[in-house]
């Protein structure tokens, strides 16, 4: 398979999980007695892609992908805006669930791209800096190194951003609990896939 049709899979995987986590993120459910999102399923993904592009093709072409899914996640969300604004047609009963479901706040958006595009771009230079600092050795501690610190900044920023002071309840203290268990939802994540990225770094190598 052609390097290039490789890296055009993992470019789609990348943005369908982004898209997913913030298109799906809006459902909260319970895992292991702590409320979640689904999203937390589909955004470790994200890092896992930019690790492995980045140990095969370096940091230059990483940083493609990032910003081509936050372009791709800006086209959705102006798509969404669009969809939400036109006036249904009469036999279109579901208008009220679809306005509900797919109006996110701009505050939450705004969150969500900030976090984004602050951590995709803090893991991509750890990943690098780790991988100097290796000596282009031990593949799993750099994962997980730029992966647990990016889902912190991710995380934090998201939760300050979107949620600080919509309400009494929402003060630094609560978001800093409630970040602190998505944290460790997305860093299990993270050291649970660090055998995938193997796996994906082997694929990509393979007849480079």
């Amino acid at each position: 398979m052609q390097t290039q049709y490789k890296l055009t899979i993992l470019t789609a995987i990348f943005v369908g999980g982004l898209i997913s986590a913030n298109t799906l993120g809006s459902k909260i459910t319970t895992l292991f007695g702590v409320a979640v999102s689904v999203g937390i399923f589909a955004y470790p993904l994200t890092f896992m892609v930019t690790d492995a592009v980045a140990e095969v093709f370096g940091r230059k072409k990483a940083k493609q992908i990032v910003w081509a899914a936050l372009i791709a996640q800006v086209f959705v969300l102006l798509l969404t805006y669009v969809s939400v604004q036109l006036p249904p047609a009469s036999r279109y009963q579901l208008n009220e669930e679809y306005v509900k479901i797919f109006s996110g706040s701009l505050r939450m958006i705004i969150a969500s791209l900030i976090a984004f595009i602050v951590s995709q771009s803090h893991d991509i230079w750890a990943f690098e800096f780790w991988k100097k600092i290796t000596n282009n050795k031990y593949l799993w501690l750099r994962n997980n190194a730029s992966t647990f610190v990016s889902q912190a900044i991710d995380t934090l920023l998201f939760m300050f951003i979107a949620f600080y002071g919509i309400s009494e309840k929402f003060t630094i203290l609560f978001i800093l609990q409630l970040s602190l268990s998505y944290w460790l939802f997305k860093i299990a994540f993270a050291a649970l896939d660090t055998p995938f990225v193997y796996l994906l770094v082997r694929w990509l190598k393979k007849e480079k």
